[in-house]
């Protein structure tokens, strides 16, 4: 990533970062509702002028292939040479799928097995043997999921129901504009929700085994960021200065991931949920954070406590203070109020072991049983 413009219209900063990049056909990728019921979008391509060569605006939740090689096949026959993104997490992740799709010549759903991460020489899962991205990317996030930091993309499966995790090092974004103005449009639940999805990015990696200080020393300052400022988006929603302070916490919640911190139970459970049963990311943090927190807390209480103390209540428990904050929010609390009852909860915990994160959880989960409990917890 080159940089991170805030504080400036979107319309003017990605026409700036177009021209600076000498892109001559820049293809959009962007939320339909902003496209179809707002000037948001008109503004952009008004601003790049003769520069835009196409836009893409059919991006279902949780990114599914079939629409990724659409958006892909679109973008190929644009002859694009920018990505520029205007939307949630689920477009900004498409995308950095888009690129690898047209750096690799893939044009079917089936042909992204060939994407899937492969283990290494030691043991850990990376990029397969792939040509690097050529096409760069230009994201301006309309929520705080905050995927635009990252060199990763979720990406489902429908054959299986599975949301998968695709890597390259060249898929992160050149450029995040972050434009307070865009996001009064999302959904007051998307963007509060997606909120706690950034605080679970700073709680999981501010818990973690392997946090270190350059790391704990952002999320932590994003945790403060969101907190205060989710609440004051709740309390007032034309508060643009607010809205800020959620968007510059979550692009401080990503420094763990950035850094080689892993995320833990709370994530890898929300991918299933959400490849699964089509729950909103935002939405599976709600509900499965609190009670990662309170399983976890033998394994963690000191790091526990550092979350306590950057939401102004030391001392106090961390599961029970994000509990509270959430309900404050208005967000779902647990997996009955999304309408999942327990007969789901094997099926759960069996995908679960086979995420990224759960089996680098702070406290060891064995197997599928120590992931139930969790599920029991937040049932």
């Amino acid at each position: 990533m080159e940089e991170v413009v805030f504080g400036r219209p979107a319309a003017q900063a990605v026409a700036e970062l177009a021209r600076r990049a000498g892109a001559e056909r820049v293809f959009l990728m962007v939320s339909g509702t902003l496209h179809r019921e707002t000037e948001e979008i008109a503004r952009i391509r008004a601003a790049l002028g003769n520069l835009c060569a196409g836009v893409f605006d059919r991006m279902p939740p949780h990114s599914p292939r079939r629409a990724v090689i659409e958006a892909a096949a679109m973008a190929r026959d644009a002859k694009a040479d920018l990505i520029v993104t205007v939307g949630g997490g689920s477009i900004t992740d498409a995308a950095k799928a888009v690129q690898l799709c047209l750096a690799n010549d893939i044009r079917s759903a089936e042909a992204m097995d060939a994407l899937r991460p492969v283990k290494g020489p030691d043991g850990v899962m990376g990029p397969p043997p792939c040509n690097p991205p050529k096409v760069r990317q230009i994201t301006v996030p309309t929520t705080l999921s905050a995927g635009e930091f990252s060199a990763f993309s979720g990406v489902t499966d429908e054959r299986r129901r599975v949301k998968e995790v695709l890597s390259h090092p060249g898929i992160i974004p050149a450029a995040v504009i972050l434009d307070p103005a865009l996001t009064v449009h999302t959904p007051e639940w998307l963007f509060l929700s997606t909120g706690i999805r950034a605080v679970d990015h700073c709680v999981e990696g501010i818990c973690s085994p392997e946090a270190h200080p350059y790391a704990d020393a952002q999320a932590l300052r994003g945790l403060a960021l969101l907190v205060s400022g989710l609440k004051r988006v709740k309390a007032d929603p034309a508060d643009l200065q607010a809205r800020l302070d959620c968007q510059l916490g979550s692009w401080l919640s990503m420094a763990p991931l950035a850094t080689g911190v892993p995320m833990g139970a709370s994530h890898g459970i929300g991918y299933v949920l959400g490849a699964a049963f089509d729950i909103p990311h935002g939405h599976t943090s709600c509900i499965m954070l609190p009670s990662v927190m309170r399983w976890n807390k033998p394994a963690n209480a000191a790091r526990q406590a550092m979350v306590a103390a950057a939401m102004e209540q030391p001392g106090a428990e961390a599961g029970d203070l994000l509990d509270a904050f959430i309900g404050g929010l208005g967000m779902p609390r647990s997996l009955s109020a999304v309408k999942i009852g327990k007969e789901h909860f094997d099926r759960i915990a069996e995908q679960a072991m086979g995420t990224p994160w759960v089996p680098r959880n702070p406290r060891r989960i064995e197997g599928p049983a120590q992931v139930r409990e969790i599920l029991e917890l937040a049932a």
